[in-house]
């Protein structure tokens, strides 16, 4: 199963979107991210489904929770960003 990385400035938007997104019933998970993510102003991220992030990116839109961008964790590890 393919998952995507919603990522967010800081901590207080990842957890709302979390909430959001649980609430909705879209499995998730609230993480740090990785270094060079962090370089470019995002430190955390949901992991969510690939299939679940449209409706995911929807629900956090419809509620005004701000994220930067959407990354695709591909079979060798390395992640994609996502054009939106």
């Amino acid at each position: 199963m393919k998952h995507c990385m919603i990522t967010f400035r800081s901590v207080t938007p990842a957890q709302r979107g979390e909430g959001l997104l649980r609430r909705a019933g879209l499995e998730c998970n609230i993480h740090r991210t990785p270094r060079w993510m962090e370089e470019q102003g995002c430190g955390y991220c949901l992991r969510v489904r690939c299939q679940d992030v449209m409706p995911a990116l929807e629900l956090l839109r419809a509620q005004d929770v701000s994220f930067r961008k959407v990354y695709l964790r591909r079979e060798n590890g390395k992640l994609e960003e996502v054009a939106l």
